[in-house]
């Protein structure tokens, strides 16, 4: 078993969503102390607050992870606190409305930045403190639309599907290792990514509202289901840890119909992915 009470997690993105399920049930793990990260400092000292009653030493820092430096500074002031790490949860992400002509270059790059960058970056700083334990984690979010592509996403889905191919390489390259790898595919999750996401330089409020009735469409699973589907995840050393019904459905779907599954998924949907064309 990966996780113990001599456990010392690192999860970036902690001030909401499953980022902040994540820290609660990491907690109930009876884990030795977490470090978590957010750029919202006021949803951060709120999962800090929400941690206060639990036996472990929790530390807060406000970071940017499309920043390297601030990913560099994080990991200093983890090694200050706690003098070592075992689990990265690399879980900081956004999301953009928007098909690729309504996109400018600097959404593009934006999200590209927070979303792939602020895993690899987490990855490659934290990457030697991790190397340093018997045995270590790596968790890295992509998305159920990093194994598919619907319409007014390419640049979320660019994003969710380098972290996929990058974790998964990393995974082959660190076999045998002690470091364990796992990528993360959530489903429709109950959280504000969608009203929280970028609007494209030329996306109307139409499109927004199309993606957050998707999203209600979509969204089944609690970030409370999602932590705990993690967590177990870790504990099993599972690489590939899908998160509700409708990511094994579509990891299902894609599989077996790689060149038709868009038709047959938005067939299932009563036409709702379609809306984005």
């Amino acid at each position: 078993m990966s996780l113990t009470k001599k456990s010392i997690a690192v999860v970036t993105g902690a001030g909401s969503g499953i980022g902040r399920a994540l820290s609660i049930n990491l907690a109930n793990e009876g884990v030795a102390g977490l470090a978590i990260s957010d750029i919202n400092e006021s949803g951060l000292n709120e999962t800090a607050e929400m941690l206060a009653s639990y036996d472990l030493e929790v530390f807060t820092s406000v970071v940017d992870v499309s920043k390297r430096e601030d990913i560099q500074r994080f990991s200093d002031e983890v090694i200050e606190n706690f003098g070592r790490a075992t689990h990265l949860i690399n879980n900081a992400g956004v999301g953009m409305v928007g098909r690729l002509e309504q996109l400018s270059f600097e959404d593009i790059k934006w999200m590209m930045d927070i979303n792939f960058w602020g895993t690899v970056y987490g990855t490659k700083i934290f990457l030697p403190i991790l190397q340093k334990e018997k045995l270590a984690h790596i968790v890295n979010l992509s998305s159920v639309f990093g194994f598919i592509a619907p319409p007014g996403q390419s640049a979320y889905c660019a994003s969710k599907f380098a972290v996929r191919g990058f974790t998964e390489c990393l995974r082959h390259e660190l076999d045998g290792s002690n470091v364990l790898i796992s990528v993360v595919h959530p489903g429709g999750i109950q959280t504000n990514i969608v009203k929280n996401a970028r609007q494209g330089e030329k996306a109307t409020e139409g499109d927004m509202k199309i993606a957050d009735e998707m999203l209600d469409t979509l969204a089944k699973t609690t970030p409370d289901q999602a932590a705990k589907t993690i967590v177990k995840g870790i504990k099993s050393k599972n690489p590939r840890i899908l998160i509700g019904p409708d990511a094994h459905q579509i990891s299902i779907v894609h599989r077996m119909f790689p060149k038709r599954y868009f038709k047959i998924m938005d067939r299932m949907m009563g036409g709702m992915l379609s809306k984005y064309k």
